[in-house]
């Protein structure tokens, strides 16, 4: 691993096509990676940053989670194509400190992580992540516990419109809860369809904007998964199994997530404002991270040109120093 240079060009690597991973010559220039070093994805999906780094790289080892069973299925064959070099592991990403040192892959010399719901999952109607196609109302990353379903047809009116208000920034989230209350007396609702023509009837948009439910689909997605608590537990993760030099990259989509990750990496390396000095004085603390990118890492026009869903996606990237590992994290304001 080396700290000279943070970009560097890379070959073109052939990946599944049925997701393009965002960013990816800029992540694998982020990672630095080495032949023989050890790797964590944290959110390996169709798996498009694991092929990169271990097609890159032919002796390195990759440990790749994801809590979304049929990913785990799909990356089977693989798993078998690298000969060894990679483990695939159900979990998630917030647990790659245990899983990590329980299968010997601790310490890491890189962790990569591509936050929030993959093509894989959006493009399936039986998943219910979308409100392009209609189809169960579920969410679930995991395909177990509570759903999307669940929490609009059993949700209190108010805690409904500050869930909707708070994790998809819906202005009209007090309108949204209280026409989704409305409806659910007559019948459950159960289907992405009903929710999203639901959401459309009290919330305007220009023809050329977004979807009228983006907003509230984020935020019961965000809920079911508690993603951002994830996000944060995850970091933290990477910050005690990363070792000296290893690098961190994150890829988020929305503001919740970059903000928890531009809060983490400022707190890790000292970019924090000092209190004020009316106040008593605090015991300094230790810089686990060096900031590698003082601004986020965007994708160029050709990029979004080719994959719109890079548009909102957002890299920032650190790297592991040598003090020891902070005990708690700062939670991202909504």
């Amino acid at each position: 691993m080396t700290s000279s240079s943070v970009l560097r060009p890379v070959d073109a690597i052939t990946h599944d096509q049925r997701h393009i991973p965002v960013l990816l010559e800029e992540v694998l220039a982020a990672l630095d990676v080495s032949d023989d070093e050890t790797i964590i994805d944290g959110t390996f999906g169709a798996g498009g940053y694991t092929r990169a780094i271990l097609t890159q790289n032919p002796e390195c080892r990759v440990m790749a989670i994801d809590r979304d069973p049929d990913a785990i299925s799909a990356g089977a064959s693989m798993v078998a194509s690298f000969g060894g070099r990679l483990a695939l592991v159900q979990g998630q990403f917030g647990d790659l400190g245990s899983l990590a040192e329980e299968r010997g892959f601790a310490p890491a010399d890189a962790v990569v992580l591509d936050i929030g719901v993959s093509s894989m999952q959006i493009d399936d109607p039986a998943r219910g992540f979308s409100f392009r196609a209609d189809g169960p109302l579920d969410m679930r990353m995991a395909q177990a516990g509570e759903s999307a379903a669940d929490l609009v047809n059993t949700m209190e009116e108010g805690a409904l419109a500050d869930l909707i208000y708070r994790y998809g920034e819906e202005r009209k989230s007090r309108a949204v809860a209280k026409a989704i209350v409305a409806a659910r007396r007559n019948a459950p609702i159960t289907t992405t369809k009903q929710l999203a023509d639901l959401v459309a009837s009290v919330v305007y948009m220009p023809p050329d904007a977004i979807h009228p439910a983006t907003r509230t689909f984020q935020a019961l997605r965000i809920a079911v998964n508690d993603e951002l608590g994830e996000l944060e537990r995850g970091l933290v993760a990477a910050e005690k199994i990363l070792a000296p030099g290893g690098r961190l990259a994150v890829v988020t989509f929305h503001s919740l997530e970059d903000r928890i990750v531009k809060q983490f990496i400022a707190d890790r390396s000292g970019e924090t404002p000092a209190p004020s000095r009316h106040m008593p004085s605090a015991q300094p603390r230790a810089k686990t991270f060096i900031n590698l990118a003082r601004k986020a890492i965007i994708a160029g026009l050709l990029e979004t040109r080719a994959n719109p869903r890079a548009r909102s996606a957002k890299l920032r990237i650190a790297e592991r120093t040598h003090a020891s590992p902070e005990k708690s994290v700062s939670r991202g304001r909504a």
